[in-house]
């Protein structure tokens, strides 16, 4: 039986990563539609029905968190994001999410997994979600006995790369300026943009580039996108 997917992100290098990631990981499940914000997304979910939909947090027109009420009453959620923020986990979770993924922080084969689990209703997290959970949680313990405890953050970086990219640096033998610049990257900024974000020239960026894609073993900022979010197992 065909498990059929709506992916909805305003990144179309994201989406089409997905879209071959799922094709290629097994013949049973099938994107059926792309969405690149959450009007697109209500409408699409609408008119097919898919048996999950995998949503961005950050997406124009509609955002990822307007949408998902309306999107849960037709199909199960799944939060697939860069998105890290503890109340934006908290939020999605309570409007609904069937569970949350952050981008660089699952493979392909747990991607699969998560979409199978959360069509049966079966939550599944990735450490920095999980960690905002485990943050509520201790919040209500210390409430309940008078104290005050600082929720567990999600944003910490090590070494100026957010905490989430780090598995991959090391993964796949990148700097830390290479990180930075691969996420940067994924998250769909050209070369001018990473070199203002960076404080580089557009040369530097080109080289990083040039050194990132030998690394992933990438011939285009697709295929290094693939493999950056687990969409393609590393060679």
């Amino acid at each position: 039986m065909t498990l059929t997917v709506l992916v909805a992100d305003d990144n179309p290098v994201v989406r089409a990563g997905l879209r071959a990631l799922l094709h290629a990981a097994t013949p049973d499940i099938r994107v059926v539609a792309e969405a690149p914000d959450g009007r697109t997304a209500m409408d699409e979910t609408r008119r097919h029905r898919p048996n999950v939909v995998l949503l961005d947090v950050r997406m124009p027109i509609v955002d990822g968190l307007t949408a998902l009420p309306y999107l849960v009453g037709v199909a199960p959620v799944l939060m697939l994001t860069y998105s890290a923020e503890t109340e934006v986990v908290q939020e999605a979770l309570r409007l609904g999410a069937g569970g949350y993924l952050v981008h660089g922080e699952f493979t392909a084969e747990e991607l699969v997994t998560a979409v199978r689990d959360v069509r049966a209703g079966r939550a599944r997290f990735t450490p920095t979600a999980a960690n905002a959970l485990v943050g509520v949680v201790r919040g209500r313990g210390a409430t309940a006995h008078g104290l005050v405890r600082p929720i567990v953050s999600t944003s910490l970086r090590f070494g100026g790369v957010p905490s989430h990219v780090q598995p991959n640096v090391a993964r796949f033998g990148l700097s830390v300026r290479e990180g930075e610049v691969m996420d940067l990257i994924a998250s769909g900024l050209n070369n001018r943009q990473i070199a203002d974000a960076c404080f580089i020239s557009e040369k530097t960026v080109k080289n990083h580039i040039n050194r990132i894609f030998a690394k992933l073993h990438a011939t285009s900022r697709s295929e290094a996108i693939a493999a950056w979010l687990g969409t393609r197992a590393a060679s």
